[in-house]
């Protein structure tokens, strides 16, 4: 039979015909959208202008800077070792959709806002900007959390503190690099792991001799260092007093390049939109921060923060994963009905949203901590607690998003690729698994008053759910057992780690949460009929109230 051309374009228009697809998910107010996040900031940052973060939310939700996201990403960073006339130079260059995104975190004050900023609240309203914008893009929050953390740690020098800090709390962002005392706006990262140590950075053998004017000159290798497109950076190196940190600029006083030699840049499995890197220091000149022999301790400070970034990080790609899936299952229909009416996605669904609300309303308690120095000793351990937790339950969170995605899910043309790839980095990145959990036996042994102080969290909420009860009961065992045999408490050090993280969240969410959500909590992780799986929640969680949340 022969088609008329009438015909031909008839049936070549119906074949073609785009049927039972998700609309794209733009225009969008992330904030307003988020209930766990909008009542959390209510709870822990009352004082917050939460027009701006309503500004953020629906800044983050538009198509275009949805796509700079993307193109951050499809167009990674490029390193320029030398110029065209063959001098040394090791530049980065990125895609002007970096810039921006960039441009706007700074502009918005999620990188250093809360130090400039200080008060009641200031890290959990900082924490909300943050968690929104690495919704969308989590690339660039590694340079925003390293400028965020290294100012405890640099105050520990006066002297440099006094020098850096108008430029760290600058909002200006100014990529350039040319000497920190002319620009308006500087970033940091850091460099503290070699290759034959990793997280063991007492195993570091990059040296550093004085130079005799106050100055050190380094010498060695660093296996990872973060954003080497920054203007300083914080870095561990053997003095002869000790293992020591030192603050080494990209660019010395006067405009001449320090030697800050990048070998490559590396071939990651998450966000490509941001650059790792190994650099050799080779003649290199750094300026001691804190105390001779101290380096651990004073890069520890900064290492706390940017692990409660990593918390709001994993937080956010939750958020992402289930925002994703829960419009795509309101928007798509199989065997006679849309997909978010059918009892068994609701449940993924709904225990998804659980995970993410579980998540959201611990880091923002964890960031509220930092702003009352009375909370140091629960903070330290929180941190640490949720950390392990809520990082490790982000890959497989992003696993089941995507599922719900179906195929769309596992290309690259949607987000949730790009977040399955990205969310281990941050379990990995300031300390894997087992170093957090040692380090949670180490705060608990060397610092009682924060097991003191994590317990009174718990104790707070006893009493109003009687699973919740005896889930404190347990983690007061493992506690208690790890304290009466130290030697033998890496054996346990998960298993506690784990039940202090889920009982953390238990006590959030039973005191503040809607009680919706804190029932299902308990009844889906710490309940006897609880489930490894997504969607195989036990009886009596209110699934329909978790579904509209999401």
């Amino acid at each position: 039979m022969t088609l008329t051309p009438d015909q031909a374009t008839t049936a070549a228009t119906t074949t073609h015909e785009v049927l039972n697809q998700a609309p794209p998910r733009v225009d969008l107010d992330e904030y307003g959208l988020n209930a766990a996040l909008r009542e959390a900031v209510g709870v822990f940052a009352p004082a917050a202008d939460t027009e701006r973060l309503h500004r953020i939310g629906r800044h983050v939700g538009t198509a275009g800077y949805q796509r700079d996201a993307e193109l951050a990403n499809v167009h990674p960073p490029e390193h320029h070792g030398h110029d065209r006339w063959g001098h040394r130079v090791d530049e980065i260059e990125f895609h002007p959709s970096y810039h921006r995104i960039m441009e706007y975190s700074v502009e918005h004050g999620l990188h250093t806002g809360a130090w400039a900023n200080p008060g009641p609240g200031a890290n959990a309203e900082r924490a909300a900007g943050f968690m929104l914008v690495s919704q969308i893009e989590a690339g660039h929050a590694c340079p925003l959390s390293m400028t965020h953390a290294v100012v405890p740690s640099l105050r520990l020098s006066p002297d440099l503190a006094a020098e850096w800090e108008p430029a760290l709390l600058s909002t200006t962002y100014d990529p350039e690099l040319r000497d920190p005392a002319t620009k308006p706006g500087v970033l940091f990262g850091m460099a503290m792991t070699e290759k034959q140590g990793g997280s063991d950075v007492r195993a570091n053998t990059t040296t550093a001799e004085p130079a005799g004017d106050g100055t050190h000159v380094l010498r060695g290798h660093k296996w990872f260092c973060s954003a080497p497109q920054s203007d300083a950076f914080l870095v561990l190196a053997q003095a002869p007093e000790g293992l020591s940190c030192f603050l080494v600029p990209r660019v010395l006083p006067g405009g001449g390049r320090n030697p800050f030699l990048v070998q490559r840049l590396k071939d990651k499995l998450g966000n490509r939109s941001n650059a790792s890197s190994e650099v050799e220091f080779d003649g290199t000149v750094g300026r001691m921060v804190g105390e001779p022999g101290r380096g651990v301790r004073t890069i520890i400070e900064m290492v706390g923060r940017t692990r409660l970034d990593c918390v709001l990080g994993a937080t956010a790609g939750m958020r992402q994963g289930v925002a994703e899936a829960a419009w795509h299952v309101r928007h798509r229909a199989a065997f006679g009905a849309t997909l978010v009416d059918q009892p068994a996605m609701a449940a993924v669904l709904a225990d998804l949203q659980l995970e993410a609300e579980a998540a959201t309303w611990m880091s923002l308690r964890l960031a509220s901590a930092y702003d009352d120095e009375e909370l140091a000793p629960y903070r330290r351990l929180a941190t640490a607690v949720a950390k392990y937790w809520v990082c490790k339950r982000g890959p497989h969170h992003a696993y089941e998003s995507l599922e719900c995605l179906g195929g769309n899910g596992y290309t690259e043309d949607f987000p949730l690729a790009r977040r399955y790839r990205e969310q281990p980095v941050l379990a990995v990145w300031e300390g894997s698994g087992n170093v957090i959990a040692l380090d949670v036996l180490r705060a608990m042994a060397r610092e009682p008053e924060s097991v003191t102080a994590f317990d009174a969290e718990l104790a707070a909420q006893l009493g109003k759910n009687e699973v919740f009860d005896r889930h404190v009961e347990r983690v007061r065992e493992l506690i208690g057992r790890a304290a009466a045999d130290p030697a033998a408490a890496p054996a346990i050090a998960r298993r506690q780690v784990e039940a202090m993280a889920l009982g953390l969240q238990g006590a959030v969410l039973l005191g503040h949460a809607p009680a919706p959500v804190a029932e299902a909590f308990c009844l889906a992780r710490l309940g006897d009929d609880r489930s490894a799986e997504y969607g195989a929640l036990p009886d009596g969680v209110d699934v329909d109230a978790l579904v509209a949340r999401a």
